[in-house]
């Protein structure tokens, strides 16, 4: 796995946006017991915050200590570096991979699963997409996202852009509804969300300077005191 996050890992825990209640009432509808879960590449632990509201005791990991240490605790999360769980076999009613599976050795992740899930296990992966706001305001995101860091993206990405649609999932899949995740957003919070991009950051890491600065400075004309930002979320969603 390629880690890409553990230099801005803060900024990571500030500005990544979080999943709606819609995502995790299908989900659960598909659980039939609520005891364990492992939320792989976890990162700041977004989703297992969530999981552990509802499941007895929860498994975090991630290839990423940085990230780790700017995760969100609770008595029943147990957080871990790397890429597996660790946990017994046939132990685990949930598996969760929340925007990272384009990450994942996934022949490697699923024989996890398949080791570590009961019989009849959901396992649950998800994703989201470019953010959209208004017409001329997208269009300058978009330029940016294709010509400006577009070159500095892994290729990983191409499964973000297609949804999830290419990525094998080895299990008996249940068909799910599109979701969107909405927000109320300043022109602070967006360019502090634009920079957590992992193409960004090597840009920077490149090119010695943030190019983000310059993209808002297009926006800010057009941009209110806060705007109505929508990203496409995906998942894909199914048994052991």
């Amino acid at each position: 796995m390629k880690d890409r996050f553990s230099n801005h890992a803060k900024q990571y825990a500030a500005f990544r946006p979080k999943y709606p209640d819609a995502l995790y009432n299908t989900l659960f509808k598909q659980v039939s017991s609520f005891g364990v879960a492992w939320d792989a590449g976890t990162g700041n632990g977004q989703a297992a915050i969530v999981l552990a509201k509802h499941f007895e005791r929860v498994h975090a990991t991630d290839i990423s200590a940085k990230q780790l240490e700017n995760a969100e605790n609770a008595e029943n999360i147990v957080y871990a570096v790397g890429e597996t769980c660790g946990l017994p076999d046939h132990a685990v009613d949930l598996i969760t991979v929340a925007q990272a599976i384009h990450w994942f050795d996934r022949g490697k992740f699923y024989m996890e699963c398949a080791r570590v899930g009961k019989p009849g296990a959901v396992v649950a992966v998800w994703g989201y997409g470019l953010l959209t706001v208004e017409d001329s305001i997208d269009e300058a995101i978009r330029d940016f996202y294709v010509s400006v860091v577009g070159p500095f993206w892994d290729p990983e990405r191409k499964h973000i852009d297609q949804h999830y649609r290419t990525i094998g999932f080895p299990f008996a899949e249940i068909t799910t509804p599109s979701f969107i995740m909405p927000f109320h957003w300043t022109l602070a919070e967006l360019e502090g969300y634009l920079t957590t991009w992992s193409a960004v950051q090597k840009f920077m890491q490149v090119q010695g300077v943030n190019p983000v600065p310059e993209l808002i400075s297009k926006i800010r004309p057009r941009w209110k005191e806060k705007m109505n930002i929508k990203f496409p979320l995906f998942m894909k969603l199914g048994k052991i």
